[in-house]
């Protein structure tokens, strides 16, 4: 039961490492409607509502890692 337990919550530090990481690259992602103007030194924002996407799928994804290595871990320590 101990090795079962071992395994489960070295499975849910893996997923949350994992997930960590894709959410990490998910704050540093310049979302599409803004633009960067070299010449100008500034940034443009072109917003629609039908166009703005406010989270892409790599955060969805991280985010879900993170939450199943948390159950990981609870249901590691049960055991």
């Amino acid at each position: 039961m101990a090795a079962v337990s071992f395994w489960l919550s070295l499975a849910g530090y893996a997923l949350g490492v994992l997930g960590a990481g894709l959410v990490f690259v998910e704050f540093f992602q310049l979302p599409s409607y803004v633009q960067y103007q070299k010449t100008l030194g500034n940034y443009n924002v072109m917003l629609s509502p039908d166009d703005a996407r406010e989270y892409s799928w790599a955060g969805r994804i991280g985010a879900l890692l993170i939450a199943l290595a948390f159950a990981l871990q609870f249901v590691a320590t049960l055991l």
